[in-house]
Formats: structure tokens, C-alpha cells, sequence
């Protein structure tokens, strides 16, 4: 295993060197291929070539258009695009968490249909669960897919829809049956291009519109459009919000800085100064050390359970690691606010710097975590039940 994985290490990085541009290197690139943006130049080139070689998806089949790595190759390769200074910017709901979800339910044909364009960045997905009456009890959802022999009539709507605006399809729960809550649900793909698909931006309190109503009337869907069993499709859609557990707090989540790179050291050196090469506050420079050490064991955590993960599949567990990670990046961020004093709570205009206005709002986004992909009080009650064992939840 060793020898096959040294050989492997030499393979990427020859190929990184042929194919990764070298203006990119260290770069973030500008958004997400996969979730609404469209590159151009050396970031175009670069996504092509990842997504041909498949390495996006590193452990997904080759058959499907993705790397077919073991899961210590995978490892390997992300060691050396990270030496390379290479940042993998295809992702999105189709890589996190539809593709996966296809991976475990779909026939050979819709993964021949739908995996290649996940794996290229080409197909931005949204995702369709969550309705005015039904979030946290998600099963209570009323969209209805009326069931006209080839093809589904779709009336109702959708809320909280990430990147619906610009989304090309959806992936989604539809009750397809009204005389059974769960064994009447059904997980149906549709694209977001068809007659009766209207959208509308929801506005945060961070100032952004990342989130959407979705409403959709007499909207017709062909029936190949199915994934699994029709009136099955509450097993698939609890599924997939283990995928989704996992993306949101999965590796590297402790390590994300909201304001685009600026680190609590790079606040704490702009804004409180050193002296003598360290900072001067003790008390401060005890919290920021404790947040650091929090975040490499976090991400020590994830990457254990992301390998577990890519052998057994997700399991309920990853609700452990949603918890601590919403409460963490919380933590942060108003650490970040406390550090920049009166220059955190800037809105806008030319009094700021772009990263102090980065984490004013990241701090108020910063409040969904603990709401979105489940809230904190269903991921305790999933961890009580379902990895415990707790009666009673």
C-alpha cells in the first residue's frame, strides 16, 4: 500500500505540474463552479482539466466521470494540490450532497445522466426541502407531485432554497401520496428552466440574498425524473441530509475564515498591535490560541470521520460535528467583532477595508448556523436517539 501510494504521489504531482496554471497559485478562486459561477481564463482552464481528470470528485467511479481513488490516494493528492497552491473550485450541492446521495440510490442510467456535469462544475443544483409549514419537521411538507402515468404534475413551494436563482435544477422531496406522512414522500429532480418555476430572493440581515422562495405551478416533470421508489423518498432525503451534515461541518470547516482568508491573528495584529512581536493582551491572545487549538482538533475529528465516511457512508454521528461546528464558527466570528472593536460594525463605504466588512457580515450570517441543515435542537435529538441510544427523543 505505501509503494502504491508513493507511486501515486509522484503521479500527481506531475500532472499538477503539467495542468495546474501557475498564475493561479494560492489563489481562492472567484466563487464556485457547481453553485453559479461561470469562470473564465486561466480559472476556466483550470476547471476543464480537473474536471476531465475527474480529481474533483477524487473518490467518486471513474465509470462516472470521477477520480475512482482509493481514499489514501485522495489524501495524497490533496497534500500535494495543496503544496502546488491548487484550490479544487468545483463543488456546490451536486458535489457535497446530491451526487453522493445519486451515487448510493440512482440507476446506472441517471448516474450516466447527471454525475459527469456534477464532476465538471457544469450543472449548478439546488436543493428543494424546507416549505413554510414544514422546516424543522421537514416530513410534514405539502408540495404536491400529482402522478399523471409518465410524467408528475408539481404545485406548491419551497423556502430557504440556496442558490435557486441561479440554479439550473433542483433535487428534492414531494409528497406524492396525502394519506401518509413518510410513506408518502418521493425524491423527484426537475429543472428549474420549466414552464411554472417562479423564484424570489429572500433577504438576510447579513445584506445578502443567498436564499430563495421557490414556487411552482402546473410544473411538469418527466417520470424518469424519479430517484428510487415512488412515495420512498423520505429514506433518500434523510440520507442526504447526512451528505449535507457532513459538507457543512465536514474537513477543513474548522479552518474556513469568513472574511475571505483575514485570520483572527491577521485582527488582532491590525487592530490591537504588538509589542515585542507578540501581542500585547494575554487574555486575548489565550482566546485566540484556545479557537486555533478547537480548530485543528475539529478538523482532525472531521478528517477521521471523513475517512470512516468514504468506507461506510455517512452515519448519524455527523450530527456531533454539525454542533460543534455551528457553535464554533459562532464563537469566532464574535471574537473576530470583539477584536476590531468599532471598526466591526461597519456596513458599508470607504471607511472600511473589505475584510472588516466581511466579518460584520459573517457574523451576522454567522447566525443560521445553528439553524440550517438541521437545527441545533434536532441534531441533539438525532445524536440522543439514533447514536446514544437515548429512549425518549
Amino acid at each position: 500500500m505505501t509503494q502504491d501510494v508513493n507511486v501515486f504521489r509522484e503521479e500527481a504531482k506531475a500532472w499538477l505540474a503539467d495542468s495546474f496554471p501557475t498564475s493561479l497559485k494560492g489563489q481562492l478562486p472567484p466563487g464556485i463552479a457547481g453553485f453559479g459561477a461561470k469562470f473564465t481564463g486561466d480559472w476556466k482552464l483550470w476547471q476543464e482539466r480537473l474536471g476531465e481528470k475527474g480529481w474533483s470528485t477524487p473518490t467518486w467511479p471513474a465509470e462516472y466521470g470521477g477520480g475512482g481513488l482509493s481514499p489514501e490516494q485522495a489524501a495524497v493528492l490533496r497534500e500535494e494540490m495543496k503544496l502546488a497552491g491548487a484550490i479544487n473550485p468545483i463543488g456546490g450541492f451536486g458535489t457535497m450532497m446530491w451526487g453522493p446521495t445519486l451515487l448510493d440510490y440512482g440507476t446506472d442510467e441517471q448516474k450516466q445522466r447527471y454525475l459527469p456535469d456534477i464532476i465538471r462544475g457544469n450543472i449548478h443544483w439546488c436543493q428543494g426541502y424546507s416549505e413554510p409549514g414544514a422546516g424543522s419537521d421537514l416530513a410534514s411538507l405539502q408540495s404536491f407531485a400529482e402522478d399523471r402515468g409518465d410524467h408528475f404534475i408539481i404545485n406548491g413551494s419551497k423556502i430557504w432554497t440556496s442558490g435557486a436563482k441561479e440554479a439550473d435544477w433542483m433535487y428534492g422531496i414531494f409528497r406524492t401520496d396525502k394519506s401518509n406522512k413518510y410513506e408518502g414522500i418521493s425524491f423527484i429532480t426537475l429543472d428549474m428552466k420549466s414552464p411554472g418555476v417562479e423564484v424570489k430572493p429572500i433577504k438576510l440581515i447579513s445584506g445578502n440574498s443567498p436564499f430563495n422562495e421557490v414556487f411552482f405551478t402546473d410544473v411538469v416533470v418527466p417520470k424518469d425524473n424519479l430517484i428510487g421508489e415512488k412515495n420512498k423518498g423520505w429514506a433518500i432525503g434523510k440520507h442526504l441530509l447526512l451528505h449535507e451534515r457532513s459538507g457543512i461541518a465536514g474537513e477543513g470547516g474548522g479552518d474556513v475564515n469568513g472574511g475571505g482568508g483575514y485570520s483572527l491573528e491577521d485582527a488582532a495584529r491590525d487592530h490591537l498591535g504588538l509589542q515585542d512581536g507578540v501581542l500585547a493582551d494575554g487574555g486575548m491572545r489565550e482566546r485566540i490560541a484556545d479557537n486555533k487549538m478547537f480548530s485543528h482538533a475539529f478538523s482532525l475529528t472531521a478528517r477521521r470521520m471523513s475517512a470512516e465516511a468514504a468506507v461506510n457512508g455517512p452515519t448519524p454521528a455527523i450530527g456531533i460535528l454539525k454542533l460543534a461546528w455551528a457553535k464554533f464558527n459562532q464563537d469566532r466570528e464574535e471574537l473576530m467583532i470583539e477584536i476590531m472593536g468599532n471598526r466591526g460594525v461597519g456596513w458599508e463605504g470607504d471607511g472600511f477595508a473589505p475584510q472588516e466588512l466581511a466579518h460584520t457580515r459573517a457574523m451576522l450570517r454567522s447566525k443560521a448556523n445553528s439553524i440550517e441543515g438541521g437545527s441545533n435542537e434536532v441534531n441533539l435529538n438525532l445524536v440522543a436517539k439514533r447514536v446514544l441510544g437515548l429512549k425518549g427523543y
